[in-house]
C-alpha cells in the first residue's frame, strides 16, 4: 500500500495566514498535536502545539513562525513501511504527504496507519500468535509454514524482530487456529523454542497496542 492510498479526508491543513488560536482549536477537535501548514498549494511545514507558545498572542498568524517549522513529509507514491518508519522516528501524530513538486496532497493520522496494521497482521481475526525464538541462520519460511500446515491451519501474518546484542530471531506468527497445542509440539519437536503463545477472539484490542507491537516487531 503506498502513502497516498492512507490520506485521512477528516483533516484540511491550515494556511500561513490561520491564526494560533484557530490551530490550536483544530487539534483539539481532530484530538492531534501537530498539523500541516500550506501556502496555497505548498507544504510549507509542520506545526505542533508546543510551537504555537512561540506565538505572542493567539491571534497572532502561523507566518511568523512559518520559517522555524519542522519539515517531516512522506511522497505519496512511498511505501506504507515508509510511514511507519517516519512514525517511530519522530513521534509525530500526523505525516504530511506531498508530491513530486512539493504540493500539499494529504495527511496521514496514527489512525490510519492503525487500521492499515489492523489490516496487515489480521488483528481482527480469530486465532493465535506464537513468538519463537531461534538463530538467524535456522530461519527458514518454508518450514514454519510447513509444520503450521501440517497441523491444518495457515499463517495469516509473520513478523522477525532481530535481537540487537545478539544473531537470535524473534518470529511471531499469527495463525488461523484456537487450538495450537498439536503446532506447538511439533515445533518443540524440531528443534524450536517457543518463548509464548496466546490464543485470540475477534478482537477488542486498542489501536495503540497494535501499533506499539509492530514498533517492538519491526524493531524500527
Amino acid at each position: 500500500m503506498l502513502a497516498k492510498d492512507l490520506i485521512s479526508i477528516d483533516i484540511p491543513p491550515l494556511k500561513v495566514s490561520d491564526t494560533g488560536k484557530k490551530a490550536l482549536e483544530w487539534m483539539e477537535e481532530f484530538k492531534v498535536s501537530h498539523l500541516p501548514v500550506i501556502d496555497r498549494t505548498h507544504y510549507v511545514g509542520l506545526i505542533s502545539d508546543a510551537e504555537l507558545i512561540d506565538l505572542i498572542t493567539p491571534e497572532e498568524h502561523i507566518s511568523k513562525i512559518r520559517r522555524t517549522l519542522g519539515k517531516p513529509f512522506i511522497y505519496e507514491h512511498q511505501h506504507a513501511y515508509e510511514v511507519l518508519k517516519m512514525y517511530a522516528l519522530l513521534k509525530i501524530t500526523t505525516i504530511p504527504v506531498i508530491d513530486i513538486k512539493e504540493n500539499y496532497v494529504g495527511v496521514i493520522t496514527m489512525q490510519k496507519m492503525l487500521d492499515y496494521f489492523s489490516e496487515l497482521t489480521a488483528a481482527q481475526e480469530p486465532g493465535s500468535l506464537i513468538v519463537l525464538e531461534l538463530h538467524e541462520h535456522d530461519y527458514s519460511l518454508t518450514q514454519i509454514s510447513q509444520i503450521v500446515e501440517s497441523n491444518g491451519s495457515k499463517v495469516l501474518s509473520l513478523f522477525l524482530s532481530p535481537r540487537t546484542d545478539s544473531t537470535e530471531l524473534i518470529v511471531t506468527l499469527k495463525i488461523n487456529a484456537m487450538d495450537v497445542s498439536a503446532v506447538l509440539q511439533t515445533f518443540e519437536r524440531y528443534g524450536y523454542i517457543i518463548k509464548a503463545s496466546f490464543s485470540q477472539s475477534v478482537s477488542n484490542t486498542g489501536l495503540k497496542d497494535r501499533y506499539d507491537a509492530l514498533m517492538h516487531y519491526l524493531n524500527i
